[in-house]
């Protein structure tokens, strides 16, 4: 039986059940734990908690180009790594590139590799040239003055440089932070979601400050689900 549903095409719930599952959500509980608060097979609520993150990723991915301060950095998110394999992205890690405006939002990017062509890629189609970027000394980010961006500073974390005046990346170091704990709560997330929740780390991270549970219900009723 289908129902009258705004934020659902084809729901099989109602909208108030459907912002029942959003409001706990918000409040970060997982499939089982909402499952047995509202009552229907965890199986179903899962596939409504992936819609919607689905939802807030393709939110996340229309964000305007920055421009400021950014701070720009990898981190590898995964199992630890395997014995006598070293480097960025060692092991079945998978690599993440991610910048972050001072005193502003978070964009991440999974990608298959740091070399300086797909790193300056993301740089350059996200970020205004007139902008200030901070990075470490990884060789991918050799060139960025080349390529437009005159103001490029860098700490040299080889040299147990992490802070040289205003030059630090330490915004974007505490984000990998957040985002390793939250989805450390998940005991390991499945490799074919982790874009997902990735994406809802950055979501979570970018709006703290505002009402999420209304956020969210905005995007979803401009863009409804499809429940099949």
């Amino acid at each position: 039986m289908q129902l009258k549903n705004k934020y659902a095409n084809r729901s099989k719930i109602s909208e108030a059940k459907f912002r029942q599952i959003v409001k706990l959500f918000v409040l970060d509980l997982d499939a089982t734990q909402i499952s047995q608060i509202v009552n229907l097979e965890r199986k179903t609520v899962n596939r409504y908690l992936m819609a919607i993150r689905e939802r807030i990723a393709e939110f996340c991915e229309q964000e305007s180009p920055f421009q400021g301060e950014i701070e720009v950095d990898e981190s590898y998110f995964g199992p630890r790594r395997v014995k006598g394999k070293r480097g960025r992205g060692a092991g079945s890690k998978t690599i993440v590139f991610g910048m972050r405006k001072r005193n502003g939002k978070v964009y991440t990017e999974i990608v298959p590799d740091c070399k300086k062509s797909t790193l300056q890629s993301i740089i350059r189609g996200k970020v205004e040239p007139n902008s200030v970027i901070y990075s470490d000394s990884w060789k991918g980010y050799d060139g960025l003055v080349d390529v437009g961006y005159d103001k490029h500073y860098r700490v040299d974390h080889g040299r147990n440089e992490f802070v040289n005046g205003k030059s630090h990346i330490n915004g974007i170091e505490g984000f990998w932070g957040y985002s390793k704990t939250r989805m450390s709560k998940h005991r390991g997330v499945n490799k074919k979601y982790f874009y997902l929740h990735l994406k809802e780390c950055e979501f979570r991270y970018n709006y703290r400050n505002e009402d999420l549970y209304q956020k969210i219900l905005k995007i979803v009723r401009k863009n409804p689900l499809f429940y099949s």
